[in-house]
């Protein structure tokens, strides 16, 4: 189940990396972004499943653990703010977005990393 779990999560920092830097270069969101950043989401939440169950059976309540849900519940609201400006066409809101996108992924490399980190030391 470790396999599965570490390819899910990087899968999820491969999707995630690619939709966030991609719309950044462009330099406007698009919908093949959006369908990039749900598979981040989709793979983060299948290999942060996976990783509860072999660390402890459940969510941990520690640095990890809090950091971790809080960049789950970011990708989850970038997503679906991102589906909100796509629907609207709001080019000004499609070029801008970015911002947006840049923060979410900042603070969803902080778990990635100190999970890595943890689990390297244990």
């Amino acid at each position: 189940m470790l396999v599965y779990a570490i390819i899910s999560i990087t899968t999820a920092l491969i999707f995630y990396t690619i939709g966030v830097w991609s719309e950044k270069i462009k330099g406007q969101l698009k919908s093949w972004h959006l369908i990039l950043f749900f598979m981040g989401l989709i793979f983060d939440i299948l290999g942060t499943t996976l990783m509860s169950k072999l660390a402890a059976g459940s969510f941990v309540l520690n640095f990890h653990g809090i950091t971790g849900l809080l960049a789950i519940l970011l990708m989850f609201i970038h997503a679906l703010w991102a589906t909100l400006v796509l629907l609207k066409h709001n080019e000004k809101a499609k070029m801008n977005f970015h911002k947006f996108s840049i923060v979410v992924w900042i603070i969803w490399l902080i778990p990635f990393i100190s999970g890595a980190a943890f689990g390297m030391l244990s």
